[in-house]
């Protein structure tokens, strides 16, 4: 019976590709993804300042930009999810900025992926630094910040488990 069913999907009208973080929704949110994601679009600048014009650099060069340009739209993805499935109702009276905090990101997002500058990508990070204390405010975490210990080495939100 299984087989026969499968035989059936097989033939039939292709599927879509859809992409969702969650339809039911989950309520499952966290922002540590777009930070990652900025953190590294500041790093993968660091590594391009440091560049020089050999054909190993030139190499190296594509796969940065590529790679910044990537984690930039991830970045901006990560949270519109937040921001369109999560900062709805009371939480929209409670926090009015976060419309603008987004829209920023948004921005901020398209600039790093236009630029390969420290102060391009740095802007990127601490919006999202804002966006993250944010969130962790709306759920009664209390945050921190400290220095990544990783590069690029900025400061970064935390939020402050018990």
């Amino acid at each position: 019976m299984l087989h026969a069913l499968l035989n059936r999907l097989d033939n039939a009208r292709p599927f879509f590709q859809v992409w969702a973080h969650c339809d039911i929704p989950c309520g499952i949110y966290d922002p540590t993804p777009a930070q990652i994601y900025a953190l590294s679009v500041l790093r993968y600048c660091q590594q391009l300042q440091g560049l020089t014009d050999s054909l190993e650099d030139k190499a190296k060069l594509v796969r940065l930009v590529a790679d910044k340009e990537k984690h930039a739209e991830a970045v901006k993805y990560e949270v519109r999810i937040i921001w369109g499935d999560y900062f709805k109702g009371e939480l929209l009276d409670k926090y009015p900025n976060i419309h603008s905090l987004a829209h920023n990101i948004m921005l901020a997002g398209s600039a790093a992926k236009q630029n390969t500058t420290m102060e391009a990508a740095q802007r990127l990070v601490d919006w999202v630094n804002e966006f993250a204390a944010t969130f962790w405010e709306s759920k009664g975490v209390e945050t921190y910040r400290a220095t990544c210990p990783y590069e690029p080495k900025v400061e970064t939100v935390y939020p402050k488990f018990a």
